[in-house]
């Protein structure tokens, strides 16, 4: 049974989303069980404090286990006091008000961590992606969800590059998961092109997605959450598909800007939250859409000093490029992580490849902390971040220029969309 409440024009209260997660739960005969509860690190906007206390407040008295579990990817691991940022709470207040909850990082490159749960048949793989690939896939996760009897995935649904839309069984794959199934479906991903997945709901990186979890045999439950600003609009809770799907719709409803024209300078400005290009490569997928051609857009943040800290040497080997730039050479870098050169096309944005000259359809710079060298190196522009302006970029849009002062959740999108027909 989904219960679920979602508003485009007021926030939903504590207290409402506490019903929800108590309404949701009663199915469950949670005596004396084991609850693993999902969450995603700091690179997304939720109210996962007022979820935290809500889910303690229904489940401490109840539950034998209260753990949590943070769905990193390939992210760094949070330290604990970035942890208690996350969920709202002190060191102190961990010992006294919630001390029944444990926090855990996914440990993605440690094998000892992860559990084979299958394998995706050649035949699946063709299936699933329309012919464009044909492998076999082995699908593994943290080990650490066969030790509960509940699942709960609890966090935000935005638009999505890789996937469409995130959220729901995405908290799994990639949050929880192995290297090769990440890396399989970020290159599907890429392949298809960031412009033509994102904010489509049903897609063959979904599907992925879905079929990966599957094989994960543990009782689930989700908690989709939709955000407005730093506000609630909209909380599911369920099957993980249902919540999903109708935190997706609201989603696909507040969550996206349909613009009538494109715009030859965008400044995009990137939050804290995102503390390296890896993430604040968001900046650039959210607004490919609405770049005219030949255009430029700056992803601004003077905070950011890092290409990626988990992933930074090998993209200082391969740089940013365009998906038709890697498939043309593919045997020179088919062994690298295809992870890795899914985000490399997602922030160079589509292009050409033609008689060994490649042609990007946008100019994407960085006027970040990151030096002029090695942003050339990777094959980015580069902008000094002192000498940028904000206020400059400000109703200008009739000039064909935007500002965007917080980018990497909302989408952008031409009313008339080329990437879409």
């Amino acid at each position: 049974m989904l219960e679920g409440i979602g508003y485009e024009d007021r926030f939903v209260s504590a207290q409402e989303a506490e019903g929800v997660v108590r309404r949701g739960l009663e199915s469950f005969n949670l005596q004396g069980k084991k609850v693993l509860v999902i969450i995603p690190d700091h690179t997304r906007t939720a109210p996962i404090g007022m979820m935290f206390r809500a889910l303690y407040d229904v489940l401490a008295g109840v539950v034998d286990k209260l753990d949590y579990l943070v769905a990193l990817g390939t992210h760094p691991p949070m330290t604990e006091a970035a942890i208690y940022e996350r969920v709202e709470i002190t060191a102190q207040e961990h010992k006294t008000k919630f001390p029944k909850v444990r926090f855990f990082n996914h440990d993605w490159k440690n094998p000892d961590a992860l559990m084979k749960v299958g394998t995706f048949a050649r035949k699946t793989v063709e299936e699933i992606t329309e012919g464009r690939f044909s492998l076999e896939v082995p699908v593994t996760v943290n080990r650490m969800l066969f030790d509960y009897d509940l699942l709960l995935i609890c966090g935000p649904v935005f638009p999505h590059e890789v996937v469409g839309f995130s959220g729901g069984c995405k908290y799994m794959f990639p949050g929880v998961s192995g290297e090769e199934i990440i890396n399989f479906f970020h290159w599907l991903g890429a392949v298809i092109t960031n412009p033509v997945i994102i904010g489509t709901k049903y897609t063959p990186v979904r599907a992925v997605v879905e079929r990966a979890a599957a094989m994960v045999n543990v009782p689930k439950f989700c908690i989709g959450l939709v955000v407005k600003g730093d506000g609630l609009a909209g909380i599911y809770a369920g099957d993980p598909q249902e919540a999903w799907s109708s935190a997706a719709d609201l989603s696909d409803k507040l969550h996206i800007v349909y613009k009538y024209r494109p715009y030859r300078s965008i400044l995009s400005c990137a939050p804290k939250m995102y503390d390296d290009i890896w993430t604040a490569g968001k900046c650039m997928y959210k607004l490919e859409p609405v770049v005219a051609d030949g255009g430029e857009l700056i992803i601004y943040a003077p905070h950011v000093t890092e290409i990626s800290y988990t992933h930074g040497k090998i993209l200082d080997e391969v740089g940013y490029h365009t998906r038709d730039y890697f498939l043309a050479q593919w045997d020179a870098f088919k062994h690298y992580p295809w992870g890795v050169l899914a985000h490399s096309t997602h922030v160079k944005g589509i292009g050409k490849y033609e008689n060994g000259v490649e042609k990007p359809r946008v100019n994407v710079t960085l006027a970040t902390g990151i030096p002029e060298a090695r942003c050339r190196k990777v094959n980015l522009g580069y902008r000094d971040p002192v000498a940028i302006n904000p206020d400059d970029w400000k109703g200008r849009e009739e000039e064909g220029v935007l500002l965007v002062p917080k980018a990497g959740e909302m989408l952008f999108r031409l009313k008339n969309d080329p990437f879409r027909k």
